[in-house]
């Protein structure tokens, strides 16, 4: 995980809130600060935080690299967020680590994952771990 955060570049927040009271809002506003590229994946929002937010992986730019997703949705959804990510990565040859919050992870997420050869981590927050590691 040190080596993957001190590297970190590019990241899709898959469920990234507009509102400034959500975690999501909070955690994309500190990624971006620190110099990472975000791309929010929310049908819901026109962009979060001055970046467009784009309605799923689908439509981010083939030229792209993304090295992390990270899922902030409720864990009843993880595991569809999950297969959506294996859809795309499918189409793009690309294995971003699947990365989600606190509570956010289920059983069946992570075996998902795990069986598509997907680095997966769960239950940590991406900002308090990307806070510890370049501090």
């Amino acid at each position: 995980m040190k080596e993957l955060l001190e590297n970190l570049k590019t990241v899709a927040i898959i469920g990234c809130s507009a509102n400034k009271y959500r975690t999501s809002y909070h955690i994309a506003n500190y990624l971006k600060e620190n110099g990472i590229r975000i791309f929010p994946i929310n049908p819901n929002y026109e962009e979060v935080l001055g970046v467009k937010c784009l309605p799923s992986l689908n439509e981010i730019p083939e030229n792209i690299t993304i090295d992390v997703v990270d899922i902030f949705r409720d864990s009843q959804y993880t595991a569809d967020m999950v297969r959506q990510v294996i859809e795309w990565s499918e189409k793009t040859g690309q294995k971003p680590v699947i990365w989600t919050q606190l509570d956010v992870s289920s059983d069946e997420a992570k075996s998902l994952a795990e069986e598509a050869g997907f680095t997966y981590i769960e239950n940590e927050c991406m900002m308090v771990q990307h806070e510890r590691v370049t501090a």
